[in-house]
């Protein structure tokens, strides 16, 4: 025989795991919301880009008792589900009945004013466009040898167009003033 020393902190935790696994096995594992039992559902989260999109499985919840609301970035999902009464006495029961609630934060900013929700199967799709704010945009890429050669082209072709030759091209017969401080158009001495 072999002994052993004597571990009541390990005892103790053996026995917290039995009691919360007894507890999970037997209440399932239901959350507490202002003093009433409520379920929690699984949910999906996918960001597809353009929106995003939020699948959730509401399994026996009628479309009429799914309430959504968005307030910024969080979306809460509230639904019930209602057991039907019969005059059979339950001998085993698995299905769970009451308010089910989930609220989680989306992973970008959304309009919450152009989102759609379907409801089939069973299965609650949310789709909510990005924010304009939150989309992703392409930026072209200059290069610097690229944006002088842009900018000399257009200079050149408006100061032809601008600066007539003759005072005939001016509508009012004026000649142009020309900008600088020795008044020659840039030919300094050359012929």
């Amino acid at each position: 025989m072999v002994m052993q020393r004597w571990d009541p902190f390990g005892e103790m935790v053996q026995l917290r795991r039995q009691l919360d696994r007894l507890f999970d096995d037997t209440v399932g594992g239901w959350e507490g919301r202002r003093g009433q039992q409520t379920n929690s559902f699984p949910i999906d989260i996918y960001d597809r880009g353009e929106d995003v999109q939020v699948r959730a499985s509401l399994p026996g919840v009628k479309p009429e008792d799914v309430k959504i609301s968005v307030q910024n970035n969080t979306v809460t999902i509230e639904g019930e589900s209602r057991e039907e009464t019969t005059n059979a006495q339950s001998s085993y029961q698995e299905h769970r009945y009451g308010r089910m609630f989930r609220s989680f934060t989306l992973p970008a900013s959304v309009d919450a004013g152009k989102a759609t929700a379907n409801f089939e199967h069973g299965v609650l799709t949310l789709t909510l466009p990005r924010a304009e704010s939150a989309r992703t945009r392409q930026i072209p890429i200059t290069t610097n040898q690229t944006s002088k050669d842009q900018q000399a082209i257009p200079a050149q072709a408006s100061a032809k167009s601008e600066t007539p030759t003759s005072p005939e091209a001016q509508p009012d017969g004026k000649q142009p003033v020309a900008s600088g401080a020795s008044g020659n158009s840039g030919n300094s001495g050359k012929k």
